[in-house]
C-alpha cells in the first residue's frame, strides 16, 4: 500500500491509526457479530458508541454542562439556515462578519430569514486581512453575531475570539474545529462539518447553549430544530451512524496525541514551516496578512500561472495530492489539518524547492 500525503481541503486526510481501527472493526464490532453500519441506532451497541463520542468531545473541548452537543446531518451549509431559524426568537436582525467565501454563503442564506447587517467585511482587502475591530458596526439588539473563524478558501483565520458584548456569538468552525483549544463559554453556538478535522463527511457537530434553545420559528423543519434533536439525543431520525462512530475514534486519537493543546502546537509548527519557506522564496507567494494567516489552509501562488497544471501533475507523481487551489482564487492550496503529519509538510517543501530550481 502506498498512501499519499493528502492536502485536500475536505473531505480531508484521516489519521492512519483510525483508518486501521475502522478496517479491523468493520465486519465485527467488538464481538457484536456485525458492523457499526448494520446496527440499530437505538440498540445498546450503538448507544455506547454515541455516548462515548459525546463524552470524549466534551472532554477535549471542556464543554460546560449547560451546553448541548448534537451530531446532526446536512453539513455546515444546512446550519446556514438552521441558525437563524433557531436563534432569531421573534427578532428579525442578525449581524454577520464577511471574511471570505463561506461567510458570504452564510450571509446569503441568512438573508432568507432575517435582516442581515454585514457588520464588517474584508472585501476591500481582497479577503487578505480582517477589518480592525474599531470599524465594526455591530447592533446591540441583534439576535446573534455570526462569523467564520477560518476561511478555507482564502486562507484567513481569526487568531482571537471576537468581542461582541452580550449578543450571542455564533461560529462556523468547520475548518479549524478541534485544531486548538476553544473557550466554549464565549460562544452561544458552534457548528462544524466533520470532514476537516473530526471525521468523515456526513456528520455536523453543533454545540449550543441551553438558554438559546426553544426559540425556533414554528415553521422550522423538525430535523433542524435544536430542541427536538437535543431531546432525541440527535436521533430524531436515523443518524449517520458509521460516520458518528468514526468521529468518536478520531476524538480518542486526539486524546492519545495529548489533546487540543498539543495539536495546536503541532499545527502552528507545520504552518509556520510552510509560510517561512514561501516568504523566503521569490517564486511562491501568499497574499494573506501574516497576523491572520490560517494554520489550516495555506493558499499560495506560483510566479508563473502557466506552470500551475505542471506543478499539480508533478506533485501528484511525488505522492503529494490535492494541491490545486479553489476555483474562486486559483493557484495552489495546502490544507494542514490535524491528521497531516509534519513529514507531509517537509515533503511538500522539498518538492516546492526542487520545482522552483527547475522552473524558476
Amino acid at each position: 500500500m502506498a498512501r499519499v500525503f493528502n492536502f485536500s481541503a475536505g473531505p480531508a486526510t484521516l489519521p492512519l491509526e483510525v483508518l486501521e481501527q475502522v478496517r479491523d472493526e468493520l465486519v465485527d464490532w467488538h464481538g457484536a457479530g456485525m458492523s457499526v453500519m448494520e446496527m440499530s441506532h437505538r440498540g445498546r451497541y450503538f448507544m455506547s458508541v454515541a455516548e462515548r463520542a459525546e463524552a470524549d468531545l466534551r472532554d477535549l473541548l471542556d464543554v460546560p454542562a449547560h451546553y448541548r452537543v448534537l451530531f446532526l446531518q446536512g453539513g455546515a451549509a444546512t446550519q446556514f439556515a438552521a441558525v437563524p431559524l433557531n436563534l432569531l426568537g421573534g427578532q428579525d436582525r442578525a449581524d454577520y462578519l464577511d471574511t471570505g467565501h463561506w461567510s458570504q454563503k452564510a450571509i446569503k442564506e441568512g438573508e432568507k430569514y432575517a435582516r442581515i447587517n454585514v457588520a464588517a467585511s474584508a472585501r476591500e482587502s481582497g479577503y487578505t486581512a480582517i477589518p480592525d475591530r474599531a470599524s465594526w458596526r455591530l447592533n446591540a439588539d441583534a439576535a446573534y453575531v455570526h462569523y467564520t473563524p477560518n476561511e478555507t478558501i482564502h486562507g484567513l483565520e481569526f487568531q482571537q475570539v471576537p468581542s461582541v458584548g452580550d449578543v450571542p456569538l455564533v461560529a462556523d468552525m468547520s475548518s479549524n474545529f478541534l485544531s486548538r483549544p476553544v473557550e466554549v463559554s464565549r460562544y452561544g453556538l458552534i457548528y462544524a462539518g466533520a470532514q476537516k478535522n473530526a471525521g468523515p463527511a456526513g456528520v455536523t457537530i453543533v454545540i449550543v447553549r441551553d438558554d438559546l434553545l426553544g426559540r425556533a420559528h414554528p415553521y422550522t423543519p423538525m430535523t433542524l430544530d435544536y430542541v427536538r434533536q437535543a431531546e432525541a439525543g440527535s436521533m430524531l431520525n436515523t443518524p449517520a451512524c458509521f460516520n458518528w462512530y468514526v468521529c468518536g475514534l478520531v476524538f480518542q486519537w486526539l486524546k492519545r496525541q495529548g489533546g487540543l493543546g498539543a495539536m495546536a502546537q503541532r499545527n502552528a509548527r507545520k504552518a509556520q514551516k510552510l509560510y517561512d519557506f514561501i516568504d523566503a522564496s521569490g517564486f511562491y507567494s501568499n497574499a494573506v496578512a501574516p497576523p491572520v494567516r490560517s494554520r489550516m489552509n495555506v493558499p499560495f501562488a506560483l510566479a508563473y500561472e502557466r506552470l500551475n497544471a505542471t506543478f499539480v501533475e508533478q506533485a501528484q507523481a511525488q505522492g503529494l495530492a490535492a494541491l490545486k487551489g479553489h476555483r474562486a482564487v486559483g493557484g495552489m492550496r495546502a490544507s494542514l489539518y490535524n491528521a497531516m503529519p509534519e513529514a507531509g509538510v517537509d515533503a511538500l517543501i522539498a518538492f516546492m524547492r526542487e520545482f522552483e530550481r527547475t522552473h524558476g
